[in-house]
This record gives structure tokens, C-alpha cells and sequence, in this order.
């Protein structure tokens, strides 16, 4: 009787380390460098059916490959040089593309704590310039801003940090960022000194949903990503509590089975247009369009 109810415990205790075993070993895997891929904006290209009051458009495209600098896979500390590049173009004669944003960075990311699996906290810096490839006259002759051919050129710092968290329950890995933008006026070309934010705070909170089902399970089936900024700084005689002074999108993106490298997205974006020389435009937008899936778990 004692050895039939040993060999029970024992089969008992197997099936569960098993079953245990096989949970921790399928969940998605997590690393500094996904953790800075999350930070990054995607690469993707938007179709012409934007609803807004942006000039119509017969694509928006972002494109933002990454460039890990490091001594090992498991480092703690490592670099990421990024060539963003972003263009718009207009639905109009000849399809014009003006004003490309050029916006070449490097970043320094640091694994403070790693409490247990998919819980991280990480800080990083961020040195980055932005400009537009244009050397004519900010302003055309009856004062208004020059968009086909001004210069625009601005360098700005960010500091900040990242916390990551997986949730059994909802199958989803989440991630919650805040970091202040420090644009030097030093740094920037003197057109922008007074009308151009040089500090911001900006806060997103992301979450990768994964299928119920263990098939694709190493893939996102679904994101969410929300992410605000507040520009914090006198500019523009924007009175302080003046909503102009608020960033906010909301970001839809689904990975359907039978695509492998990119998906469907959504987009809501209101505030500042973040298109160099046109920050002075406050538009609100819908975007749809195809996203690459560059974050492998």
C-alpha cells in the first residue's frame, strides 16, 4: 500500500513539474535588446485614406532600422544606432515628396533590475538630431514659415527608463516608458528659439497580446500602443494650460496568420505634426496601414 501511494506522489509531482516546466519553457522570451526594440518607433507605411485635416497624402512611410552595438547577448549595458528616416507624399501633381524628417540616433540602454522572468526595469539616453535637409530661408517674404524648402534643424537629449511585466492571464507582455526631451537652445538653429518646444515629457504604455493557442505562440497576435507627450516649456505664447501643449496617439496593430513580417495598423494621432518644418500644424488624424514586425519573441 506504502509503495503504490509513493509511486501516486510521485507520478503526481512529475505531471506537475511537467506541466510547470512547459509554461515557463513557452512563455515568450525577453531581452535587453527587445526591450529596445519596444522603445523604438515602428517602421511602416501608411495608405492614402487618411481622415483628418492633414494634406492629403499618398503615404506617410517611417523607416527605422536598428543597429545593436554590444560585448555579448546577455550585456547589461548596449548601443543602438538608428538612421530614422521619415517622408510624406502629397497627393498632388507630380506626387511631390518635400521635407524628408532626418533623424540619426544613438542610444544607451541599461538593465538596472531583472526581478524574475519578463519583469525588467531599464534605463536609458538618448542623443539624437533632427532636421530636414533643406538650407533656404525659414521664413518666405510675407513672414509665414517657408515648408517647400526652409531649413529646419534642431539636436535634442532624452533620459528615461522602462518597466516590462508579463500577464499569465491575459497572455501579454507589457511595458510602461516615461522620459523628459531636452532640445538645447544652443542646439537648435535660431528660427526655432521661442517657437519650438525644447522640453517635453513623454509617457507610453504598450502591451503585446499573445493566442490562447500554443500554435504562433513565439508571435504577437495583437499590439497596443498609447503614448502622450507634454511640452513644458514657454513657447509660442501657448498659454500653460492650452491643449496645444498635448501629444496623444492611440496605435491598433494585428498580425494576421497568413503574413509573416508585417501586419495591419490603425492609428489615432491629435497634436503638434511632428513633420520638421511643419510643427507649427496641429492636426488630427486616421491612419491605416502596414507595419513590419521587427520584435520577435
Amino acid at each position: 500500500m506504502k509503495t503504490s501511494t509513493y509511486i501516486l506522489f510521485f507520478l503526481l509531482w512529475y505531471v506537475h513539474f511537467a506541466f510547470s516546466q512547459k509554461d515557463k519553457d513557452t512563455l515568450p522570451q525577453l531581452d535587453l535588446s527587445k526591450i529596445a526594440l519596444i522603445n523604438q518607433s515602428d517602421s511602416y507605411i501608411t495608405f492614402p485614406t487618411d481622415i483628418g485635416n492633414i494634406e492629403p497624402l499618398m503615404f506617410e512611410a517611417n523607416v527605422n532600422p536598428s543597429f545593436v552595438i554590444r560585448k555579448r547577448k546577455d550585456s547589461k549595458l548596449m548601443a543602438v544606432l538608428k538612421p530614422q528616416i521619415t517622408i510624406r507624399m502629397y497627393n498632388e501633381e507630380s506626387y511631390p515628396v518635400r521635407t524628408p524628417s532626418y533623424i540619426p540616433q544613438i542610444s544607451v540602454y541599461y538593465l538596472a533590475k531583472k526581478y524574475e522572468a519578463l519583469n525588467y526595469l531599464v534605463l536609458y539616453g538618448k542623443i539624437a538630431h533632427h532636421s530636414n535637409g533643406q538650407d533656404g530661408d525659414f521664413y518666405n517674404d510675407d513672414n509665414t514659415i517657408n515648408l517647400q524648402t526652409g531649413n529646419f534643424a534642431t539636436n535634442f537629449m532624452e533620459f528615461g527608463f522602462l518597466k516590462t511585466a508579463y500577464s499569465n492571464k491575459l497572455k501579454a507582455i507589457k511595458t510602461i516608458k516615461s522620459s523628459i526631451e531636452i532640445h538645447p537652445k544652443d542646439w537648435m538653429i535660431q528660427e526655432l528659439k521661442g517657437k519650438y518646444s525644447g522640453l517635453r515629457w513623454h509617457n507610453s504604455f504598450t502591451s503585446f497580446k499573445f493566442p490562447l493557442t500554443e500554435s504562433h505562440s513565439d508571435k504577437a497576435n495583437f499590439s497596443l500602443k498609447v503614448e502622450t507627450t507634454l511640452m513644458l516649456d514657454k513657447y509660442n505664447n501657448i498659454d500653460v494650460f492650452d491643449l496645444d501643449r498635448v501629444n496623444a496617439s492611440l496605435s491598433f496593430y494585428y498580425h494576421p496568420k497568413f503574413l509573416e513580417d508585417i501586419g495591419l495598423f490603425v492609428q489615432f494621432y491629435h497634436g503638434m505634426d511632428y513633420y520638421n518644418i511643419y510643427f507649427e500644424h496641429q492636426i488630427s488624424v486616421i491612419r491605416f496601414g502596414i507595419m513590419t514586425e521587427i520584435l520577435r519573441f
